[in-house]
């Protein structure tokens, strides 16, 4: 399974580290990233891909979820197909 994952939140040390260290937990390969910030606000953007037989995208979106509460970011999962969908169109 392919995913787009964004992060967004006030920057702090770290936010990199603990994103790839859950998605490494999770069996979630990085295959893309990209981040930057925007007056001290950080954004992070990165392509994932996993074995959807080994974990469900439910899921990958609910520990990502329970990761964003944890450190008080927002953590958004979409479906790759989404994506390639509309570029399609």
């Amino acid at each position: 399974m392919k995913a787009i994952i964004t992060v967004v939140g006030q920057d702090q040390v770290g936010i990199v580290a603990t994103v790839a260290t859950k998605l490494a937990a999770l069996k979630i390969n990085i295959v893309d990233i990209s981040q930057t910030l925007m007056a001290h606000n950080f954004t992070m953007m990165l392509s994932g891909e996993w074995d959807a037989e080994q974990l469900s995208f439910a899921a990958a979106k609910t520990a990502l979820d329970q990761l964003g509460q944890q450190t008080g970011l927002t953590i958004h999962i979409q479906r790759q197909e989404l994506f390639d969908a509309i570029q399609k169109l």
